[in-house]
């Protein structure tokens, strides 16, 4: 188990000055124990004991301490102890000990030594030529070991040799930063040293050789053999990929013919494998899923290669092996004699401006292609709600005893496993006109694994009143639970709290918020556990949720299937569908997702049978139900498996704003890009029907009828997580942030990511996250990101610098955060490419906003802020819209004074 290290990060983030040590060497520090912990968490065996064991007493040392640290002289011997151990870490780890491969571990480790590099605060002038030869050196390495098919060739001794001489490069590239930056004594002036100056040089040497080696083994590689890997595609989401290597070409138009030449042919090839599969269509035919699942992964692999830190000579040896193995897919498709080879060879003299041209012409023929799928209207189509079938008596016993005439408050706690309708039943009461009538005060709040205190008062709060959970966020966990009691303590009030899947300890750390009146109240549970209703109180009343009885599993899932059917025309599939019933084993979630795939398919008896072969049985009993859950996923259309999937990036049974989802699919390249409107209809048809598949839940719906808020399951969020992961698709991170990541997409939902601590991922592409620490080692230059938006943050003046370094940012959202001394100044240089700018809740004594930092801003948009707008910002030339609402009158003035010096009528000025 990985060691805490919270009180020692506090306290070297302050005390940045040991003496013996260079300055910032607080931070080094950190840097290294993050290093470490991570490490820790990879590792299967119990290595470097005394390390953590020193780790550890360091940060009790501090946790225990009342005086000035520089002058505990036992914390300092400590200190002092645990810099001379790190020397270890200062090489590459034994991968034998790790889940990790040499390769990725050699990755992650000269990723670390970049990390020490970049927090350096003092580099020789004499010498500082030469450190940035090797951090370049140091990140093409990391280039190649990302790639794996360059790195991991046929030929295992070619690639033994250059895999260890990297790994000398890099352990001596350790050696050079752990004496340069972690000794022990007085400081060293590595001005007048000449070990260092030799010390480089000897590794600019090894660089190069080094760099020799890949290239040999780059040109003596085979590329005959595809390894296609297991990942979630579809078309929509190809494109997505061939429109980030347009982007990439026009980029790289200035480099040399040859990589020019080359990015042409590649783009052409899989736009024509592209059409070939769409022409097929690959969405109705999953025997040909693996052509596009291999066609992606060139793509893949392009966008690898162009977007690292690859220099033109690796380009020019790399791009020609990738048209070797797109060959390789297109041979057995052009044996179908349908494949149009003309077309490829037909675009070789074009220049790279029309090809870019020719593709999005493409894409606006596919766009036509729309006005054949059912876009749904802006109300939406009715969508069937919760059927229930073999509950109605356990729904009326617990209406009856909500409805009692016992005056004390009452306890009541519905037990069982996940997928019996606990949830269900719940809501059913919940929504009863009797207790809506009954009650004076209701709240239904669901608890879920990953309990916040704080939260969970927002959520009872804002459900039995008009108060807004942005106002209640603002206040401590103190304030909330006071202002709940004195809401429910009235004599006469009577009130139904619903808490909605309660772990254990819950209701200890909540129960004093609830006052014992007289009045009739209750406090209803849904749990898995017998033991959490019954420990509540000495009088709780528990009742434990049946299984549904084969009879009713039918019932549920006839009515399913068939909707309006004449139940008695079914005939054949009558016996087949009662086996599949009773596979279901009483299970009402598996009956719903069961039914769905069952209504989703031809209804024949042999289509049928299919189905109930591929079911487990006694599912109840050893707990695959998971099988059923799988089962589903299979049948999905191929567009919407990632949009299923992607749920898993959310918190367990967290609301999901239909809105944000929607724009979330579309930005992840889930749904055609084509016009918004029509993007937003096509992704909202797609969430209805993986609703009417039982596979996503109605939170809240619209005024329209439209669904406004969307949950899944916990067990069908276990499955995306699963599927997830096993397909490359997708990684969630729920505790410490592993050593390596090889996933294209990140989701962090963990609250215990240490301070500066940041993920590592040769391929990740996308990041989200909930529960983010300080952001800058989230936040770094390296990073491409193109929309970014942060809420409560504390933003100190260098990680607002790190973001405006940003290369790529189009999109900064500011919300509800803090920034340090409200002074935000932008330099000349950042914000290159920023269109749109939006600050919501920031406290600022100036916004200087010019034409200088911020010269392609395109949208200003201002909520709740007070500080007047600059007049230069009326310089920015592509400036178009100004959008103020609820903030200050001087904020509005200013708005309206740049708009009266506008000369043109192409800036708008919106205010609310």
């Amino acid at each position: 188990m990985a060691p805490q290290i919270s009180h020692l990060v506090q306290a070297l983030q302050y005390k940045t000055t040991i003496p013996g040590m260079p300055d910032c060497q607080g931070d080094y520090i950190i840097t290294v124990c993050h290093y470490i912990i991570k490490l820790c968490s990879s590792r299967q065996d119990q290595q470097d004991d005394k390390v953590i064991s020193l780790l550890e007493k360091l940060n009790d040392s501090v946790k225990n301490c009342s005086t000035d640290l520089v002058q505990d002289q036992s914390f300092m011997m400590l200190l002092r102890s645990f810099v001379r151990e790190l020397k270890v870490f200062f090489k590459v780890p034994n991968s034998k000990s790790t889940t990790l491969s040499h390769t990725e571990l050699l990755a992650v480790f000269i990723d670390f030594l970049l990390e020490i590099y970049n927090g350096i605060y003092y580099l020789p002038r004499t010498h500082m030529d030469s450190m940035e030869s090797c951090q370049k050196g140091l990140k093409f390495f990391i280039t190649f070991l990302g790639d794996k098919p360059a790195s991991q060739p046929t030929s295992l001794d070619e690639n033994k040799n250059v895999l260890t001489d990297i790994e000398a490069v890099a352990n001596d590239m350790g050696s050079l930063l752990y004496l340069s930056y972690f000794h022990i004594g007085e400081k060293k002036d590595w001005e007048k040293d000449s070990r260092q100056g030799l010390a480089l040089a000897n590794i600019l040497e090894k660089i190069e050789q080094v760099k020799e080696n890949i290239k040999e083994q780059c040109m003596a590689a085979s590329w005959k053999k595809l390894t296609p890997k297991n990942i979630v595609v579809s078309l929509f989401l190809f494109d997505s990929l061939l429109d980030d290597l347009n982007i990439l070409m026009i980029e790289k138009y200035e480099t040399s013919i040859d990589v020019k030449d080359q990015i042409r042919t590649i783009i052409e090839e899989l736009k024509s494998l592209r059409s070939f599969l769409e022409d097929m269509e690959v969405q109705k035919h999953p025997e040909l899923e693996g052509f596009l699942i291999q066609t992606s992964d060139m793509a893949y692999e392009v966008l690898y290669i162009l977007t690292s830190y690859a220099p033109v000579w690796y380009l020019t040896l790399r791009l020609p092996q990738v048209m070797e193995k797109i060959k390789l897919i297109r041979l057995p498709l052009e044996n179908l004699n349908k494949y149009p080879t003309e077309q490829v060879s037909s675009q070789d003299d074009k220049p790279l401006e029309d090809i870019v041209v020719d593709f999005h012409a493409d894409t606006n023929r596919i766009a036509g292609m729309l006005k054949d799928v059912e876009i749904p209207s802006q109300k939406a189509p009715f969508i069937e709600e919760d059927i229930f079938v073999g509950l109605d008596d356990e729904a009326n016993v617990i209406t009856e005893i909500l409805l009692g005439n016992q005056k004390k408050q009452q306890i009541i706690s519905i037990w069982g496993m996940p997928g019996l309708g606990k949830t269900t039943l719940a809501k059913k009461i919940y929504g009863d006109d009797r207790i809506v009538k009954y009650f004076h005060k209701r709240a239904y709040c669901v608890i879920s694994q990953t309990y916040d205190k704080k939260n969970t008062l927002i959520a009872i709060l804002a459900s039995m009143s008009n108060l807004e959970r942005d106002e209640l966020s603002k206040l401590d966990e103190e304030t909330l639970g006071e202002k709940l009691y004195k809401s429910l303590c009235g004599e006469e009030t009577r009130f139904l709290i619903i808490l909605d899947d309660i772990w254990k300890d819950v209701w200890s750390d909540l129960r004093t918020y609830f006052p014992e009146n007289q009045s009739g109240s209750r406090i209803l549970f849904t749990t898995r556990f017998e033991k959490i209703g019954s420990q509540a109180s000495d009088k709780s009343i528990v009742r434990n949720l049946r299984f549904l009885t084969n009879d009713e599993c039918w019932e549920l899932l006839k009515i399913k299937v068939f909707h309006n059917v004449q139940l008695e025309d079914i005939g054949e599939l009558e016996d087949i569908g009662m086996k599949i019933a009773r596979k279901c084993g009483g299970l009402p979630l598996a009956v719903v997702v069961i039914a769905a795939v069952l209504a989703n398919i031809k209804k024949n008896k042999a289509k049928w049978e299919e189905v109930a072969e591929s079911l487990s049985s006694n599912i109840s009993k050893d707990n695959s139900c998971m099988k059923i859950l799988e089962l589903s996923y299979n049948y999905l259309p191929m567009h919407l498996k990632p949009c299923f999937l992607y749920f898993g990036a959310f918190e367990e049974d967290r609301e999901i704003p239909v809105q944000k989802l929607i724009s979330l699919w579309v930005a992840e390249g889930f749904v055609q890009k084509v016009s918004k409107k029509q993007s937003n209809a096509v992704s909202y048809g797609y969430l209805t029907d993986l609703i009417s598949r039982g596979l996503v839940q109605v939170g809240k719906r619209r005024s329209d009828g439209g669904v406004k808020i969307c949950y899944v399951h916990d067990l069908l969020r276990e499955m995306c997580l699963t599927i997830a992961e096993k397909t490359n698709f997708m990684k969630v991170i729920q505790d410490q942030l592993p050593l390596y990541v090889p996933h294209h997409r990140l989701s962090i939902l963990s609250r215990s990511i240490a301070p500066l601590s940041r993920p590592f991922g040769l391929h990740v592409r996308s990041l989200l996250g909930y529960y983010l620490p300080k952001p800058s080692r989230f936040i770094f230059s390296n990073m491409k990101l193109v929309k970014l938006t942060l809420t409560d943050f504390k933003l100190n003046s260098k990680e607002m610098k790190m973001i405006g370094e940003l290369p790529k940012l189009e999109v900064l959202k500011l919300e509800s955060s803090v920034i340090e001394d409200d002074q935000w100044n932008p330099n000349e240089g950042e914000f290159q490419q920023l269109r749109f700018l939006k600050l919501y809740r920031i406290l600022l004594e100036e916004l200087n906003v010019s034409s200088d930092n911020f010269p392609r801003l395109e949208q200003l948009v201002l909520r709740r802020f007070d500080t007047a707008i600059p007049s230069s910002v009326g310089d920015i030339p592509t400036l178009v819209k100004i959008k103020v609402k609820w903030c200050t009158k001087q904020v509005e003035e200013s708005a309206l004074k740049i708009l009266e010096e506008q000369t043109d009528e192409l800036l708008k000025v919106i205010i609310r």
